[in-house]
């Protein structure tokens, strides 16, 4: 048996050229397969290590704090996109929400506001160990950055004050 017969096919069954496309389709199925998931399986198989991540709404409405205070949120799951992530909040606090006003005389004075409040959210979770970018579902994670706390019932956003990542 010839390895390549006179109608141009490999072993007789399929075509050199076909067989090459074939392969090269393989390669870069790979290749994008290998650049979407490699990283996911590096963060899996690494160490975890406890993260806190403090975040503040400033200013909430009335309106968004009788709801929290109403169904309380400590306890839930943060949700990304569609799923449940394995952070959860572990603390809420209500605090003055405190804004800096011009006097009469022109002075900058601290002025608490009689309606609005700050909401101060703790949220816990565990990431990989001497991760350069600590992220929540697909939100990434830095002191100064905007935030979405969502969970299955309750979505708003605010800044992160603090994170605390153990070592």
């Amino acid at each position: 048996m010839k390895i390549i017969n006179e109608k141009g096919k490999l072993f007789g069954v399929i075509n050199v050229v076909d067989l090459l496309v074939l392969v090269a389709a393989v390669a870069v199925a790979a290749g994008v397969g290998y650049k979407l998931f490699a990283p996911q399986i590096v963060e899996a198989t690494a160490k975890q290590v406890e993260m806190s991540v403090t975040v503040r709404v400033r200013g909430a409405t009335p309106f968004l704090v009788e709801e929290v205070e109403r169904n309380s949120q400590i306890g839930k799951k943060i949700v990304s996109g569609n799923s449940f992530t394995n952070a959860t909040i572990t603390d809420m606090k209500i605090e003055d929400y405190v804004q800096q006003m011009p006097t009469a005389d022109g002075e900058i004075r601290d002025a608490v506001d009689p309606s609005k409040k700050d909401l101060v959210f703790t949220i816990e979770t565990t990431v990989p160990e001497g991760t350069a970018s600590p992220s929540i579902g697909t939100q990434e994670v830095r002191a100064g950055r905007t935030f979405i706390v969502k969970t299955n019932d309750f979505e708003t956003s605010g800044n992160i004050d603090m994170v605390d990542i153990a070592e």
